[in-house]
């Protein structure tokens, strides 16, 4: 397919999924509740790497050049359309016309221009300005029109596009992002009640006529699944975006009142391990570990069997995934005879902090525990609040062992980041992964996107679990919610109540 003709279907596309042509006409109306376990720290996803920054904004009230459909597929955003030159480097964008932020001001190629510069230099508080350092120039010829010409050839630069680090901020009110954010999207921000909710309504001047459905949406923040599946009972929520106690979904899916989906993600479920904390400094101690941990027993006793088990940070339902699970199959008496070769015969005690807001970091954690003090390894379990792990374990890197879902597609590449928390530093990591964004074909980027894969998994860098299942439940009326969620988000945009 050629560049111009890729322009013409990828807008020709976005007209066919956007226009309410479906064997069940969508109607226009009514209120969202949607409940998620976890409240933002702010609401500015280029700010924060919280996966709930993501969820309750990005194109709900943020919106970038590219976009992700439900099928994971990379549509048109603020862009019709974009051509690449036939070296890799130049990507031109077609910008919409007509477009403006909820605030009145103009979206156009100088503001393009200004939010991708701005992305790329971390005094911004940009949290992944590596996904825009490659940029070596950017042109805006008029105002519809922005040519981005890149350093070197970068596989992963549409997708970055498509994240909510790339989502566009108005030039005048980007500074409180984090409490009043400002988009072009189909929802403005309309008031926060911190420990509550987060309030948006229908923007009438959404440049898509014929979206959104919904004219006001609501995200509730309810951290105990008990009380997300009385809510949902009650009538309170409409919707919970993702069931964080997963054997609540089987019992939900016999009630005729809700529907449940049991969809992918790419969320990959990881045992964090700092690399500098000893013992797990050792090569033989993490690999004792990953022998001493059954996956999928980890899946039926933590998931009730939703889920995937994984042997390195990618997720199945991402292209160029390789299976390697069989690196480490499960053998105890092999991770006694490593432990014994580290220097720990009689094993060790350890300390394994599990963050208090998500039920399956905890179940997981009691059972890895468990795993792990048959071969000898005595884990203690320290559970701790959110806002504490994202100070102690994320930012100081104070902690041995944590539990966490990392759910941002395409981010094996923070295993290229020697002061990321997990505190991995290995130069030929970063070799194969400069290679895998410099791939010139569909053949090298899997050839060297497997090798990103092999060599974590190889170090046993982290006790890679399972692939996080989507399992949103709701009413039956809700209708457009997505099944899979390929991307942060739980996109709205098309949601609408069957009457």
């Amino acid at each position: 397919m050629n560049n111009a003709f890729r322009s013409f279907f990828v807008v020709l596309l976005l007209v066919v999924v956007s226009t309410p042509a479906f064997s069940q006409t969508p109607v226009k109306g009514g209120t969202l509740m949607v409940c998620q376990p976890a409240e933002p720290p702010g609401l500015d996803p280029t700010a924060g790497t919280e996966a709930a920054i993501d969820r309750v904004v990005y194109a709900n009230i943020y919106e970038g050049l590219v976009k992700v459909d439900s099928g994971g597929g990379f549509l048109p955003g603020l862009a019709n359309g974009w051509n690449l030159s036939a070296d890799g480097l130049v990507y031109t964008f077609n910008l919409r016309k007509g477009v403006v932020f909820h605030n009145g001001e103009t979206f156009n190629a100088t503001v393009a221009k200004w939010n991708l510069e701005r992305a790329a230099k971390p005094e911004n508080g940009n949290i992944h300005p590596e996904y825009f350092n490659g940029i070596e120039s950017i042109a805006t010829p008029d105002n519809h029109t922005l040519v981005i010409r890149l350093k070197d050839v970068d596989a992963l630069f549409i997708a970055h596009m498509a994240e909510g680090d790339a989502v566009m901020l108005p030039m005048k009110g980007y500074e409180n992002a984090k409490s009043n954010p400002i988009g072009t999207g189909p929802f403005k921000f309309v008031k926060w009640v911190r420990g509550d909710r987060v309030e948006m309504a229908r923007f009438d001047g959404y440049w898509n006529p014929f979206l959104p459905y919904l004219d006001r949406v609501t995200f509730r923040f309810i951290g105990d699944p008990a009380a997300q599946i009385a809510a949902l009972k009650a009538g309170d929520i409409d919707v919970i975006g993702y069931i964080a106690a997963p054997e609540s979904a089987m019992m939900l899916a016999k009630d005729k009142r809700f529907k449940v989906y049991a969809g992918t993600t790419t969320g990959e479920v990881i045992m964090s391990t700092n690399n500098k904390a000893a013992p797990f400094d050792s090569l033989l101690v993490r690999r004792a570990m990953a022998h001493a941990i059954d996956r999928q027993a980890v899946v039926d006793l933590v998931m009730f069997g939703y889920g995937t088990p994984i042997g390195s940070h990618w997720s199945p339902s991402t292209p160029y995934y390789e299976d390697l699970t069989g690196r480490f199959p499960y053998d105890p008496d092999k991770a006694r005879a490593l432990l014994k070769e580290a220097g720990y015969p009689d094993g060790f005690s350890a300390t394994i902090k599990l963050p208090a807001i998500y039920s399956y970091s905890r179940r997981a954690g009691e059972v890895i525990a468990d795993m792990l003090s048959k071969v000898g390894i005595d884990l203690t379990i320290e559970i701790v609040e959110w806002g504490q792990w994202i100070d102690r374990i994320f930012k100081k890197k104070e902690y041995q062992l944590t539990m966490i879902g990392h759910v941002e597609a395409w981010d094996i590449g923070i295993y290229a980041k020697p002061d990321y928390y997990f505190q991995y530093d290995s130069q030929e990591f970063r070799d194969a992964y400069a290679n895998a964004l410099k791939a010139p074909d569909e053949a090298g980027k899997a050839k060297w996107f497997g090798r990103c894969q092999e060599i974590i998994a190889d170090d046993a860098v982290n006790g890679f679990l399972f692939s996080a299942p989507s399992l949103p439940v709701m009413k039956a009326g809700v209708m457009g919610w997505w099944e899979n969620y390929p991307t942060i988000a739980l996109d709205c945009t098309a949601v609408w109540w069957k009457p």
